[in-house]
């Protein structure tokens, strides 16, 4: 169902793929938008190494919410700012793609569990992060994307 890299030399692997998830604290998130035109939003998000999954918080209303109850099938694009050679101007980057559906959660338990860990990933003031947790989590809902399919691949932009 999922094609392939066309060029496998270009191919990261698996564990790689996790590495960019894991530390790297943005991506783009695309669902399937009004008129079905893709809509496409940087999202930060947490990936769970114990599940596989990766997570992103949401409000209970707007175009992103209102895309997925239509339709839950989305792709996940994360890169990373790249690396030069010295004396190079080009870079090399890293990139994972997760196509994958998402699960809107709606409990205050596993929204707070969740968007602590995300939060570590900006900060480790955790004044700030019960402060934040207070304020927001109950206006706040969980989108959990459980991967069909990654893949990843390291392009050198010259």
């Amino acid at each position: 169902m999922f094609r392939e890299l066309t060029r496998k030399n270009k191919q990261i692997s698996e564990t790689e793929c996790i590495e960019l998830l894991t530390n790297e604290t943005r991506g783009v998130l695309s669902v399937l938008g009004d008129g079905g035109y893709p809509y496409g939003m940087p999202m930060n998000h947490f990936y769970d190494a114990d599940t596989g999954c990766i997570y992103f918080h949401c409000g209970r209303g707007g175009h992103r919410l209102d895309a997925l109850q239509r339709a839950d099938k989305v792709s996940f694009c994360v890169c990373e700012a790249g690396e030069r050679e010295a004396g190079d101007w080009a870079l090399t980057v890293r990139s994972v793609i997760v196509f994958g559906r998402i699960e809107i959660i709606d409990d205050l338990d596993e929204t707070v569990r969740i968007t602590t860990k995300l939060c570590h990933k900006f900060t480790q003031d955790e004044a700030y992060i019960q402060r934040e947790i207070a304020a927001s989590a109950r206006g706040t809902l969980l989108l959990k994307l459980i991967p069909s399919h990654m893949c990843g691949k390291r392009v050198k932009e010259a």
